[in-house]
């Protein structure tokens, strides 16, 4: 019995060892696993710690945080030395928190960031669901930024989305955090956000939206404020009320569901409307637009207020939208064609514009942006090159069907004329008769001619004498001045000078024009051959009593463009008609609705200067 015992206590024993060896070697791996796991993290905190370092080293100055912008204002004076009524940028009256009522800041906060007190300068839940959102879409449609992280980009960063830019703005906004108080800083975001309509600051926004300070904001418009942050062109109430409205409505439920706003005061803010202040009218806004761009281009870095002396005519600008405005009513032009008009003098100075319908409803500039095939329009350069090489306006040239290997261009309308002079051709606009006097003379010499004018002509085939190379309204324009000067290229100009408020002169024109773009004895014939374009040709509705007017219609294929462009009393003026989509527009040829804006435009404009106008003007030379 005894040694049976003895048999049954030795596999216990042995089972106890076992356990202890194992339990020693879980935890020698316990440990082991421990020290490689320290080494990683360590590794990793160095990583990191080297990382933030490389993106801290370039971060940019937080000098000056609060002082206040310091973007040079810019003054334009037009042709008289009076101020021009837009000026660019607007930015308000610095606000404090405490001179705002509470429901301004809160329409914000709600909005774009509802634990804005409670964070410290980012909130990971916000920036992880914003990852994942990204991730899933394959594209970047949430940002996640608390709006600490916004001010630090606004204030110190590039828009460009990258990882370096995104720690950089993680950064800069836990210093935030940890310099300035919660109040302090959404003062600074709400001094300097960007609310649209080129107004930056609450205050400024309140001005250009309300007309009022923003300490009077009630709690709609508020909501409408706070609403634009997401979008502030797209949810602009001039430009979309409803849309702006629509907006409104969910910024007040976020307001209630954050606490900012009783049910009752919420319910008070949906039923009361918001009435936006009357628009004021900036005159000729693709003008200014055009001037602003052009005036810092040219100032450089220069960091001081800026006076900007411009060609801008009032008087003339005013002719200009009244004839455009008169001249569609007279045309019945379609409301989906668009229309470009530019007025300038004999030295190629702008002196009024009209880049659209309806600046409201688009800011694209057609008269400098948009590149049109002027078709007809350019037939007067060939004809110049005819004349420089010796033809007659008195020599004929056959009129007929026409074949330059498989391209075969027929007159408008398919009626040919036989035998016509070169003056006939141009008033009637002849294609086949044109395609034969460029032949004539070579089409390298037309490219010289249009050139030396100071067009673009890079066709190398026989289309070029039907003006397929495109061009900008105000480019067309600026070719026909020196029919008006006696033939010497100008330098179309919209800026005179530009100095500083304490009277440095910043930058200054040169005067002198061109060099001759042609002999005064071929532009003298030429114009005669315009004028007949007008007295006896396709330009007929340009005609303007007791006026002379030299001019060329231009409708490309399909109807696609219709131009009319001239001068009359020393100003050139080019008028565009078409679609942005480049559709056809049945019907409209350059000698109908361009040709009657032309003729309402110009009729007003020469009548701007006054009775005592030159009839014809032709400057002196100054040559370099």
């Amino acid at each position: 019995m005894p040694s049976a015992r003895v048999k049954r206590r030795r596999p216990r024993t042995r089972r106890i060892s076992r356990r202890r060896r194992a339990r020693q070697a879980r935890f020698a791996r316990f440990f082991q696993d421990a020290a490689s796991a320290g080494v990683v993290v360590l590794t990793a905190m160095i990583g990191v710690a080297a990382l933030l370092v490389h993106f801290a080293r370039d971060l940019p100055s937080t000098d000056g945080l609060w002082a206040a912008d310091a973007a040079p204002r810019i003054t334009l004076l037009d042709i008289h030395g009076a101020p021009i009524a837009a000026h660019g940028l607007s930015r308000g009256l610095p606000v404090r928190l405490s001179d705002l009522p509470p429901h301004a800041a809160g329409a914000v906060l709600a909005v774009e960031d509802r634990n804005f007190r409670h964070h410290l300068g980012f909130n990971p839940l916000s920036l992880a669901r914003a990852t994942w959102v990204n991730v899933e879409a394959g594209e970047v449609r949430q940002g996640g930024s608390t709006i600490t992280q916004q001010l630090a980009k606004n204030l110190f960063l590039a828009p460009d989305r990258t990882m370096k830019r995104k720690i950089q703005e993680l950064l800069l906004a836990l210093w935030l955090e940890i310099e300035f108080s919660k109040d302090e800083i959404l003062t600074l975001y709400l001094n300097r956000v960007y609310f649209g309509a080129g107004a930056y600051g609450i205050d400024a926004a309140s001005r250009r939206y309300f007309g009022k300070p923003a300490r009077e904001l009630e709690v709609g418009e508020s909501a409408v404020l706070a609403g634009l942050l997401k979008a502030p062109s797209r949810l602009s109430p001039m430009r979309d009320p409803e849309g702006a409205g629509r907006r409104a409505g969910a910024v007040i439920d976020a307001m209630e569901s954050a606490g900012f706003l009783t049910a009752l005061e919420a319910a008070r803010a949906r039923r009361k409307p918001v009435r936006l202040a009357a628009a004021r009218h900036a005159p000729a806004p693709y003008f200014v637009d055009r001037l602003l761009q052009d005036a810092r281009a040219l100032a450089g870095d220069v960091d001081a207020d800026l006076i900007v002396q411009t060609s801008f005519d009032p008087a003339m600008q005013r002719a200009l939208e009244d004839g455009l405005i008169a001249g569609i009513g007279a045309a019945a032009l379609p409301q989906s064609a668009q229309a470009a008009l530019v007025i300038l003098d004999a030295e190629g100075a702008v002196r009024a514009m009209i880049g659209g319908r309806d600046y409201a409803e688009s800011q694209f500039n057609r008269a400098t942006q948009a590149l049109r095939q002027p078709g007809s329009a350019f037939k007067p350069f060939v004809y110049l090159a005819a004349l420089e090489t010796g033809m007659s306006p008195a020599e004929t040239v056959w009129d007929g069907p026409i074949a330059i290997g498989r391209w075969r261009p027929a007159n408008y309308g398919g009626r040919y004329f036989g035998e016509v002079t070169l003056t006939e051709a141009l008033a009637h606009s002849l294609n086949a008769a044109t395609i034969r006097v460029q032949e004539r003379v070579g089409r390298s010499a037309v490219r010289i001619a249009a050139r030396a004018m100071g067009l673009p002509a890079d066709t190398r085939g026989p289309a070029l004498a039907l003006g397929v190379d495109a061009v900008a309204p105000i480019d067309l324009a600026g070719a026909y001045v020196p029919l008006v000067n006696g033939g010497f290229r100008a330098r179309v100009h919209s800026i005179d000078s530009i100095s500083t408020m304490e009277g440095d002169v910043v930058w200054r024109r040169d005067p002198a024009l061109g060099e001759a773009a042609a002999s005064f004895s071929s532009i003298e014939r030429l114009n005669r051959m315009l004028q007949a374009v007008v007295d006896s040709g396709t330009g007929a509705a340009a005609a303007i009593a007791g006026v002379k007017v030299a001019g060329k219609t231009g409708t490309t294929q399909d109807s696609r463009d219709a131009w009319f462009a001239g001068h009359a009393g020393g100003l050139v003026c080019v008028v565009w008609v078409g679609r942005d989509d480049d559709a056809p527009m049945p019907g409209v040829t350059g000698g109908t609705a361009p040709a009657i804006i032309w003729r309402e435009s110009m009729r007003r404009a020469l009548a701007s200067r006054g009775p005592n106008a030159p009839a014809v003007s032709v400057v002196a030379p100054v040559l370099r």
